[in-house]
């Protein structure tokens, strides 16, 4: 467990999609740094385990189920942390999709839920957190792409199309916020999570496993590029983190 630090300690930090992968463990690592934590995912049944373990560890922690493609859900969440804290002090956009297809394929469904979760999602978090932010003329944005918000290839047309979105918004919100909200992009390379269940076809479930996922970062590696940017001094914004496993070479 890492040790907690004097710059997280106290500070309440959202964090959709915390179930499992990049989210869990930015829940884990946060709360084990001094942060208070609040997790938001579908599946509460998960969060409710974590939550337990955390509080176990001498965290804090406090959980709500939450579906990123409903405004009113993502709202709530954002009241819920103030209610339950007084504040919030960061929100974390983790929650994503990644039902890769060939554009010939044609399955617009899995379209909409990209376009729904990876992107529609971060700009709900935004709609629900600017306003407290700009309030309490403090905030800070922690918006988690990947390595396909400046890269794609066969297959990753839409959902590189919905991060290269997600980093153009994330770029905008930051000219557009002032000082004292601070605005961070994450983009992941290869990281453990559960992100290649959500491909429907199991032949290219199994072949993007074992072309792009042969390297994989663990996700506390993330967790960490997280924390980085939030322990920072309140003058310094720590725009761009891309974070590879050393093996990832060629996207």
């Amino acid at each position: 467990m890492p040790t907690p630090t004097t710059e997280l300690t106290g500070k309440v930090v959202a964090i959709t999609g915390a179930s499992s992968g990049i989210g869990e463990a930015a829940a884990r690592y946060l709360a084990a740094q001094g942060a208070h934590v609040v997790l938001g995912a579908r599946r509460t049944e998960k969060l409710a385990t974590i939550v337990t373990e955390l509080e176990a560890a001498g965290g804090t922690a406090r959980y709500r189920e939450l579906d990123v493609t409903n405004a009113a859900q993502l709202a709530a969440f954002v009241a819920f942390a103030q209610a339950e804290f007084g504040r919030l002090d960061v929100l974390v956009s983790n929650a994503g999709v990644m039902p890769l297809s060939y554009l010939k394929d044609g399955k617009v469904a899995e379209w909409d839920q990209m376009v729904d979760v990876n992107l529609k999602g971060v700009l709900y978090g935004i709609a629900a957190a600017l306003p407290v932010f700009e309030a309490q003329q403090a905030g800070h944005f922690v918006h988690i792409t990947s390595v396909g918000d400046r890269w794609v290839g066969p297959t990753s047309a839409v959902y590189s199309a919905t991060k290269f979105a997600v980093r153009a918004l994330t770029e905008g919100l930051r000219q557009e916020c002032p000082p004292s909200i601070r605005v961070t992009l994450v983009a992941p390379g290869a990281t453990e999570s559960e992100l290649p269940n959500t491909i429907s076809d199991p032949a290219m479930k199994k072949a993007a496993i074992e072309q792009f996922r042969i390297h994989l970062l663990p996700a506390e590696a993330i967790a960490r590029a997280i924390a980085y940017a939030l322990a920072q001094p309140a003058d310094v914004d720590v725009n761009e983190l891309v974070v590879r496993p050393a093996g990832q070479r060629s996207y």
